[in-house]
C-alpha cells in the first residue's frame, strides 16, 4: 500500500508540481487552497479525482486505494488479452466495437456499490469487437466456475434491473447476495428451484454443490456476456 489518499496527493504535488501546491493546482484546474486541504485530510470530491486522473494520466486504482503503479495502466486491448468465451443470448445484437470499463470491486466496496455509483472510476478499459452491449467488466475471484473461468480472468457483464422477471434460466450471472448482513459476490449459473421464491445457484466446478437461496437475498445481478484472458509469454 502507498499510505492514505492524502499522502498520495502530496506525492503527486511533488511529482507534478515540484512540491508547490500552486503549480499542481494550476495543472489540474483547482484552487491552491483545495490542494492544501486535501493534503491535510479533507477528502477530495469525485470531480477533483477525475481531473487528477485525466490531466496527469494517473492510475485511478492507485489514487483511490494505493494499489499498483502511480502511472495509468495501458488500455487492456494493447496488453495481450483475448476473448476466451462468449455467452450471448439469441436476442443479442452484436456491436462492431465497444470500449468497456474495467472496475476493481474491492475499490468500489462491492457489486451493489458499483451499480449504485454512477461516478465509479474504472481502472482501465477493454476495447473489443463483435460482442453484445456490456455495462462493465470485473476480475474473476475464486474457482467456482473452473475450468471455464479461472481466477484472474475478466468477465464482461450486463446489469439486470428486474431480478424478479429478468432472469434467463440456465445462464451465467455475476451475483451479489446478502449473507448474514455481508455482501457475497460470486459467479454462478442460475437455475429454477423447487423451493418457492428461490433460485438454484449452480457452479461449473463439480466440486461445488448447488445451493438454493431466496431471490430476496440477491442484492445485485448481472448477466455474464463474455470472458477474456491474458496471454503472456514468460
Amino acid at each position: 500500500m502507498n499510505g492514505t489518499i492524502h499522502e498520495r496527493i502530496e506525492r503527486l504535488v511533488k511529482e507534478f508540481g515540484g512540491g508547490k501546491n500552486t503549480v499542481f493546482a494550476d495543472k489540474i484546474g483547482v484552487s491552491e487552497g483545495n490542494i492544501r486541504g486535501y493534503i491535510k485530510g479533507i477528502m477530495p470530491k469525485y470531480d477533483v479525482l477525475e481531473k487528477i486522473v485525466t490531466s496527469l494520466d494517473v492510475n485511478p486504482d492507485w489514487l483511490l486505494t494505493g494499489r499498483g503503479n502511480m502511472e495509468k495502466e495501458p488500455d487492456l486491448q494493447q496488453a495481450g488479452i483475448q476473448v476466451q468465451e462468449k455467452f450471448p443470448l439469441k436476442t443479442d445484437n452484436l456491436l462492431d466495437l465497444q470500449r468497456i470499463p474495467l472496475y476493481n470491486l474491492e475499490a468500489t466496496a462491492g457489486l451493489v456499490s458499483l451499480f449504485n455509483d454512477v461516478d465509479a472510476i474504472p481502472i482501465s478499459y477493454i476495447s473489443l469487437p463483435d460482442l453484445p452491449a456490456c455495462d462493465g467488466a470485473v476480475y474473476v475471484r475464486g474457482d467456482s466456475m473452473y475450468p471455464l473461468l479461472k481466477s484472474g480472468d475478466i468477465v464482461l457483464y450486463k446489469q439486470v434491473h428486474d431480478m424478479q422477471y429478468g432472469i434467463f434460466w440456465g445462464e451465467m450471472y455475476l451475483i451479489s447476495a446478502n449473507v448474514d448482513g455481508d455482501e457475497f459476490v460470486t459467479i454462478k449459473y442460475i437455475h429454477k428451484s423447487e423451493r418457492e421464491n428461490c433460485v438454484k445457484l449452480v457452479s461449473h466446478n463439480q466440486h461445488h454443490e448447488p445451493k438454493d437461496i431466496p431471490i430476496s437475498m440477491i442484492r445485485a445481478l448481472a448477466l455474464v456476456k463474455a470472458s477474456v484472458r491474458y496471454n503472456t509469454i514468460r
